[in-house]
């Protein structure tokens, strides 16, 4: 028994050690569960690392005081405005690559992915010279108390202004993604951590002729760090040893690939920006119920369970690149039973971190802030978000699935129904009218990710997303 024990934790070691090597391989034949450990695993330390994003800049700030935490949380939620269309548009970009190397096309595959790059680059200028402009008009509109406004609008100003890194840096991941080079993904954000990591501090507090930034100093690390992540992938991209092989006459707006890029882009964008702003909302409901200690710390919160639910939907993306790829390659019920694999890897993760969460929210909260009012606020919302990990778990990989199949109409319309007429007005019923502040829009979460999990979960056993043409 001790000889068995010993051959199959060899065989995993060695499993994962292949993961990590990066090697091309053909996900669309074989065993379903090594393609799908192969392409989790770098997902997933991939999205740790878009993780560590947030916790590093969080773990710094929130010592500079309330408000400094209070105007980095009001700044995320409007970001991830920008989040979700980069989300979108990368799910877009990983559907159409999928799609084209399972079967077989690998210059189809290219060229969309550059198309999609084209794509974002255009969408964000706006974005990024509304929100350098319009910062504090922000912060104001976000309910941030005057000292936060006044602290903050460097940061918020930083943040909006750069944010082409953070579009970029999700949209090429994705392409590198759909193509199955997941591990080429995980580089980048390992170098944009590292940078961040040692430059956050630095920028923040000063040292020797480095001058002391304060809290303008965290939103410049952040830039700077994903910046050079970005750099790191055109690298990549134009130097063209994987499936992925990038010329210049790609560059060159291809309207028939930009057009179809659109049609599974804005549902895919639309759908995140209903989430996203659903979380503005809520954000804004704890700020006018429970001031800024209650948005510190339920800002603190977010954070911490973002550092497990993005490596969960590390595990999703999986999902989504098998389904695409399968797909391509003419093979439908292989991709739904990988799907189905993938969701019960992810259930037993999210039900172990769910039971961390309940027994240490104190422990892990004690890092990041020593005020009182914070602490309690942030291990409440802990607690309350973390009891549908499970379904949150589920749900990811259903949603992915359907996206990575270019269905991303449904997904889309399956948030805005339980994002807008289930947890918002949820949430303010309990905060509001019945008197339960912040812990009413802490309880709102769980309830509607749970009534998308069983919404998504029929509607994929339904099995019309195989139909989907991209």
């Amino acid at each position: 028994m001790a000889e068995n024990l010993s051959g199959q934790f060899r065989a995993a070691w060695q499993l994962i050690l292949h993961s990590l090597k990066g090697e091309q391989q053909d996900y669309t034949s074989g065993s379903i569960r090594r393609a799908v450990i192969l392409l989790a695993i770098p997902m997933v330390l991939e999205m740790s690392m878009e993780s560590v994003f947030a916790v590093v800049d969080i773990f710094f700030v929130s010592h500079l005081g309330r408000h400094a935490t209070s105007t980095v949380g009001l700044t995320e939620s409007v970001i991830t405005i920008v989040y979700a269309i980069a989300i979108g548009i990368s799910m877009a970009a990983t559907a159409v690559v999928a799609r084209r190397v399972g079967e077989k096309n690998y210059d189809a595959a290219a060229k969309s992915g550059v198309q999609a790059i084209i794509l974002a680059i255009g969408i964000n200028l706006g974005i990024s010279i509304a929100g350098f402009i319009f910062a504090p008009n922000i912060l104001r509109l976000m309910g941030a108390e005057a000292e936060t406004i006044a602290r903050g609008t460097n940061y918020t100003r930083t943040i909006m202004g750069g944010s082409i890194v953070i579009m970029l840096l999700f949209l090429i991941n994705g392409i590198f993604r759909g193509a199955g080079d997941a591990m080429m993904a995980l580089k980048s954000l390992w170098l944009g951590n590292l940078c961040n990591i040692i430059l956050c501090p630095l920028l923040i507090r000063g040292l020797g002729p480095i001058p002391a930034f304060g809290l303008e100093g965290a939103a410049m690390a952040t830039t700077i760090g994903r910046g050079i992540g970005v750099i790191y992938q055109l690298y990549h991209l134009f130097k063209g040893r994987g499936i992925i092989k990038v010329h210049l006459d790609y560059w060159k707006p291809d309207w028939q690939i930009l057009k179809s890029m659109v049609n599974i882009a804005w549902p895919a964008t639309f759908q995140f920006l209903i989430g996203s702003g659903s979380w503005i909302v809520l954000a804004s409901l704890v700020v006018q119920t429970g001031h800024s200690a209650a948005s510190a710390g339920y800002q603190i919160a977010i954070r911490i369970v973002m550092f497990f639910l993005l490596p969960a939907w590390g595990m999703s993306n999986a999902a989504s690149t098998l389904v695409g790829q399968n797909l391509g390659a003419k093979h439908p019920e292989r991709a739904q039973e990988s799907v189905m694999k993938t969701a019960k890897y992810n259930a037993i993760f999210m039900g172990t971190v769910s039971i961390i969460f309940m027994l240490f929210a104190e422990f892990i909260v004690s890092f990041f802030s020593r005020e009182e009012q914070v602490q309690y606020y942030a291990v409440l919302a802990i607690r309350v978000i973390s009891a549908g990990y499970i379904f949150y778990g589920i749900g990811m990989v259903m949603t992915n699935a359907l996206n990575g199949a270019g269905d991303t109409k449904t997904p889309t319309w399956i948030n805005f129904f339980c994002f807008w007429f289930l947890q918002i007005p949820l949430a303010f019923i309990l905060a509001k009218f019945l008197g339960i502040g912040p812990l009413g829009v802490f309880i709102a979460i769980p309830v509607a990710e749970t009534a998308i999990t069983v919404t998504s979960y029929i509607y994929f056993r339904r099995g019309k997303w195989k139909l989907v043409k991209v």
